[in-house]
């Protein structure tokens, strides 16, 4: 298996942030990991005229790479998505917001706003001694409202992780680059966002023992902490971006 279809290597230098991803781009022609990811984005090195990056915020798409190909009227813009990670065990947060910023986004059925806000807990528990006072448990609904949540998430789980892993627009991210953080021989793998989101998605929706929502791979869960301020009732989705590695 050539290194384009296996899409990881292991890195001579380590990851620290964003910043160094950006370098090593626009360092290309002495740079190995970034030749190894320009092949992996089916580039032929030899026809590169040059290769230009930045780092942007705000979007799905964490760094933004221009590619000038010789003989070639235009750029090729490449949009990555990066996640740099420490513990093979850790989850990375991918999308927080409001319930209602999600309604509006994916036209969320009225019965279904209601329980996700019960499950957050911008409404209170409406059961008696629920396992915490400020908000209800996935596990904690009754089966009837399981049901319909469960069954939304299931008809609709497509586009629900494409706009959690992918985004919309000019910059939806087009790659995954997931590396290790540290400062040696550290590893990573670049794989395109489609891949990456069937990845994911595999696996039945379902609620955790610890009473949280499971799309696939990915959690669902209330994003809680904030020292108690409003900000902890949104909701969140997060992932093992190192389950690439396997």
């Amino acid at each position: 298996m050539n290194l384009v279809d296996k899409g990881s290597q292991t890195a001579k230098n380590g990851f620290k942030n964003e910043d160094d991803v950006v370098k090593k781009f626009n360092n290309w022609r002495k740079d190995s990991d970034a030749k190894n990811w320009l092949s992996i984005m089916r580039y032929s090195l030899d026809e590169i005229e040059y290769v230009k990056a930045e780092k942007l915020s705000g979007y799905k798409t964490d760094v933004q790479v221009q590619v000038s190909i010789k003989l070639k009227k235009g750029l090729d813009v490449e949009n990555l998505q990066v996640k740099l990670v420490s513990n093979m065990q850790g989850f990375n947060q991918i999308d927080k917001r409001r319930v209602d910023t999600y309604a509006e986004m994916w036209n969320l059925p009225e019965k279904v706003v209601t329980i996700l806000k019960k499950y957050t807990g911008e409404i209170l528990p409406t059961i008696k001694n629920p396992r915490d006072e400020r908000r209800m448990f996935a596990d904690e609904f009754r089966k009837v409202d399981q049901k319909i949540i469960i069954t939304w998430l299931t008809d609709n789980k497509g586009f629900i992780v494409s706009d959690i892993l992918k985004g919309r627009g000019k910059l939806a991210a087009e790659w995954m680059l997931v590396a290790q953080k540290i400062d040696k021989d550290s590893r990573w793998v670049l794989k395109p966002m489609n891949y990456c989101m069937n990845f994911f998605a595999q696996g039945d929706v379902e609620i955790t023992k610890k009473g949280n929502f499971k799309i696939g791979r990915i959690t669902m869960q209330r994003k809680g902490g904030d020292g108690g301020r409003d900000t902890a009732k949104m909701l969140q989705f997060k992932i093992n971006p190192a389950e690439l590695f396997k």
